[in-house]
């Protein structure tokens, strides 16, 4: 979940966006986003707050773009590969369930929620951000092949993929709010296994 905006891809390279984006990463699981400074990235990056500021504003920004990176790799990491005899629906869900597995393990996910909380609340109240965006389109096509080979429900795809998106969305964000691990019933990985059934159940034709 991340600011949605226009990136001025021309300005820097991707491998100099990575630099900057693992310098933020790393001040902001060593301080919080509140106690990073642009100055801080700066030194980290090896380059000028000029620099910085002609591509990015504040912190806020560069966070977004830090999460918008990070959690779409989480997602695209969580997808099983293709594979003859395997249908599409089996895959969107095994990677739906990975991937919110993955998310809430991720670390800069973890000290957001710690430190930073309010950080993520635009994005669950207010409004789509440009990882919700790229989430949104992943989905959306991989739910467009399981209507091709007829392993997903038909459906409107935009519509289908944002209500999976609010389902998949509650159980990394709020998962924690209804665990329990002292009772084997109701830990992370029993809810994990009732989110493969919402989805299954949701999806199948």
């Amino acid at each position: 979940m991340a600011p949605n905006r226009h990136n001025d891809s021309g300005r820097q390279s991707t491998s100099d966006n990575d630099t900057v984006l693992d310098a933020v990463r790393d001040c902001v699981l060593a301080v919080g986003v509140r106690r990073t400074t642009m100055t801080d990235v700066a030194r980290r990056a090896g380059v000028s707050r000029m620099t910085l500021y002609r591509r990015w504003p504040d912190v806020r920004t560069l966070v977004g773009d830090l999460m918008t990176r990070e959690w779409i790799a989480v997602a695209t990491g969580a997808i099983p590969e293709p594979r003859p005899g395997l249908d599409t629906r089996p895959r969107i869900v095994e990677g739906l369930v990975t991937g919110v597995e993955g998310f809430r393990a991720h670390p800069l996910f973890r000290k957001i929620v710690d430190v930073d909380p309010e950080l993520l609340l635009p994005y669950v109240l207010d409004r789509r951000g440009a990882s919700q965006e790229a989430l949104l389109g992943l989905l959306a096509g991989a739910l467009a092949e399981g209507h091709a080979d007829g392993s997903v429900r038909p459906a409107h795809t935009g519509r289908q993929a944002r209500s999976v998106l609010l389902i998949v969305q509650s159980f990394a964000l709020s998962l924690g709010t209804m665990t329990d691990e002292e009772e084997a019933e109701l830990t992370p990985a029993a809810f994990l296994g009732e989110l493969r059934t919402i989805l299954e159940r949701t999806l199948a034709p």
